[in-house]
């Protein structure tokens, strides 16, 4: 199959990486694509956020099956002109990604739809948002209504930089900007992912994600610094209890709206005392979960986005996983999330994946002049462990982390640690 990948970091890298790896072999495309992804796919110099450029560039190689990987192309509607050229694209409408492009849209949806999640109030102003944080209490959360690139969110006991957070927010959105402000919600977080058809709804193994930047939670948000699956500690029975309670009705109710959901609907959960509550919604797979997620995954990855895109998920059934654990640990560069430094040079690579049970994925890379490889954003590398147990992943991972050179770099040292200690308890 001839299939092209839109977008260029990691998440993009998983999955070229899961479709490199079928049998029989695919021609693989990326626009724009990174030096890593350029090992796997043809590299084409196309602005990921333009629709018409990449349904051409579709048209001009005669892709079978387009993914659109990032949530930017998707709200900026890359997905409907793919589809509108004829072409089957994993992804869904602008319309529709505005679960993920609006938190406001996300919660009228939920509500509609009888999902359970975290009381909320939308917000336009300082003042509404000084009366909502007053009303939920610490812990503050305060959500940028738009698209953030996973960092609009903090969670903090500290009024002043939850107001400070929102009228950064507000101000930088202006007359269209909004704020949602919850209600805190206790217990460990999950993340499943749901790849649905428009109608029919199917779920992957759920991970865990680590967002904050230094060991022990410490630190600002991110967008992602490791993940890992399985996740021994979850409730038996969450999968099918998120699938009947959450995924199934929202994407009725976006289909009883007339705006059909076809894509990866990203359920982000917390485990409360309470019950399962919903977190977030995207409509893209998960960056850095989907790099660990992908490497359990054993049926073909191919034939299941081109099921979704189609319309024909229910001739799928359950999608089948190896037992093995897997990390995934992110190196970023010096000075992120405030200030990440470009330009470093990086090694260590070969090193990495010449380790049994590890595979480097490239997030933030680009080639020098001289064709060096170097540092080109915030979360540089993903180093993905596999093993017996998460004990064995853990291991290959951080061996596979120990091998990689980068200036000032830094990376988190206790990713799935609480897990494999039998730390993680749900209220």
């Amino acid at each position: 199959m001839k299939i092209l990948v839109v977008g260029n970091g990691a998440r993009e890298h998983a999955i070229v990486h899961s479709l490199a790896s079928e049998d029989p072999a695919h021609e693989l495309h990326a626009a724009p694509g990174n030096p890593g992804i350029a090992a796997q796919a043809t590299l084409h110099p196309v602005d990921a956020n333009d629709g018409a450029a990449v349904a051409r560039l579709a048209r001009e190689l005669g892709a079978e099956l387009v993914v659109v990987g990032p949530e930017a192309p998707l709200v900026a509607g890359v997905a409907d002109a793919v589809r509108d050229a004829g072409i089957p694209v994993f992804g869904p409408s602008a319309e529709a990604a505005r679960l993920e492009g609006s938190k406001a849209f996300a919660k009228d949806v939920m509500a509609a739809a009888n999902v359970p999640t975290a009381m909320a109030h939308v917000c336009t102003t300082t003042d509404e948002v000084a009366a909502a944080l007053d009303a939920f209490g610490p812990p503050y959360v305060v959500k940028d209504d738009g698209l953030a690139a996973g960092k609009g969110v903090v969670v903090t006991p500290d009024r002043d930089a939850a107001m400070a957070h929102a009228r950064d927010a507000l101000a930088a959105r202006g007359a269209d900007g909004r704020i949602v402000v919850e209600e805190f919600l206790d217990g460990p977080e999950v993340s499943l992912f749901c790849l649905c058809d428009g109608t029919t709804v199917v779920p992957m193994v759920p991970a865990q994600d680590f967002k904050r930047v230094g060991d022990g939670d410490a630190g600002p948000n991110t967008g992602g610094m490791g993940a890992y699956t399985p996740l021994d500690w979850a409730p038996e029975g969450l999968v099918a209890e998120v699938v009947e309670r959450i995924a199934q009705p929202t994407v009725d109710e976006m289909a009883r709206r007339g705006v059909p959901f076809a894509g990866t609907l990203y359920v982000g959960l917390a485990l409360t005392s309470r019950g399962t509550r919903v977190v977030e919604f995207n409509a893209r797979f998960g960056d850095p979960e989907i790099q660990a997620v992908l490497a359990r995954l054993r049926t073909p990855l191919s034939g299941v986005l081109l099921a979704a895109a189609t319309g024909r998920l229910a001739d799928v059934g359950p999608l089948r996983w190896s037992d093995d654990a897997v990390v995934n640990v992110v190196v970023a560069s010096q000075g992120y999330p405030e200030s990440p430094r470009k330009g470093d040079p990086i090694s260590g690579i070969a090193a990495a994946e010449a380790l049994d049970g590890v595979h480097v994925l490239h997030a933030g890379t680009a080639l020098s002049g001289d064709g060096g490889l170097v540092s080109a954003g915030g979360r540089v590398l993903s180093v993905v462990g596999r093993g017996r147990d998460l004990a064995a992943a853990r291991a290959a991972s951080y061996a596979g982390v120990a091998m990689i050179g980068l200036d000032g770099s830094h990376h988190r040292s206790d990713i799935a640690l609480a897990a494999e200690r039998g730390e993680v308890t749900v209220p």
